[in-house]
C-alpha cells in the first residue's frame, strides 16, 4: 500500500513501525515541542503531497495534532484506538506498538479536514446523546470516536472534531443509537 502524503509522527520508532505497514514517507517532531522547522516542514508538504498527521492516542500525541493541525489547514488525520496503540507488555502506548494491520486500516479511514463548515451537530446534541455530562459520558466518547472513525476526545474536543471532520447528523445519530443499544445489551 504506497500512500502518497507525507505522514506525520512523532518519532523514529514510528516511522519504522508506519514504513513496516506501508510504503510512506515521515516527518518526524521528535516530541510535543514541534519547532518551526518542522512546522515549515508540514507546510512544504502539505503543499507538495499533503499531509496526513498520525500521532499517539494518548495527550501528547493530541497535543501535537493540535499544534500542527492548527498551524497547517487542511491535513488530514488517521487515528488509532488506545488497544491497537498498546504494547504486549502493556506499558506505554503509542504508534509504534500497533500492528501493521491496525496501522493500514488508520491510514485507509482518514478522516479529511473541513475548517469554516456549518456545525450540524450541536453541543445540545452531545448532552442529550450522553457525550457530556453524564457518569458514562468519557466511555461514550471513546465509543463513539472508534465507530465515527475519529479518535477518542474530550467533550469540547468532540465538537470540534465532528465539526472539521463534518460528521453528519446522520452518522451521529446511528452511532449514538448503536452505543445505547450495545449498553442496553450488556445490562
Amino acid at each position: 500500500m504506497k500512500i502518497k502524503e507525507i505522514i506525520v509522527v512523532e518519532g523514529r520508532d514510528d516511522t519504522v513501525a508506519i514504513k513496516r505497514a506501508v510504503d510512506a514517507d515521515t516527518i518526524e517532531t521528535n516530541g510535543s515541542a514541534v519547532n518551526e522547522e518542522t512546522i515549515e516542514k508540514v507546510k512544504l508538504a502539505q503543499k507538495t503531497r499533503g499531509v496526513i498527521i498520525f500521532t499517539d492516542p494518548d495527550y501528547p500525541g493530541q497535543r501535537i495534532r493540535n499544534i500542527v493541525s492548527e498551524r497547517v489547514p487542511g491535513c488530514k488525520h488517521a487515528f488509532l484506538d488506545k488497544e491497537e496503540a498498546r504494547p504486549k507488555n502493556g506499558k506505554g502506548i503509542g504508534v509504534e506498538h500497533a500492528s501493521i494491520a491496525s496501522i493500514q486500516k488508520a491510514l485507509k479511514d482518514v478522516k479529511q479536514e473541513w475548517m469554516g463548515a456549518a456545525m450540524e451537530i450541536s453541543q445540545e446534541d452531545l448532552i442529550v446523546a450522553r457525550l457530556i455530562g453524564d457518569s458514562k459520558a468519557k466511555s461514550r466518547r471513546e465509543r463513539i470516536g472508534k465507530l465515527l472513525k475519529i479518535g477518542y476526545a474530550n467533550g469540547k474536543q468532540l465538537h470540534k472534531r465532528l465539526q472539521m471532520f463534518q460528521i453528519s447528523k446522520e452518522d451521529f445519530i446511528r452511532a449514538v443509537e448503536q452505543i445505547n443499544k450495545e449498553e442496553k445489551g450488556s445490562c
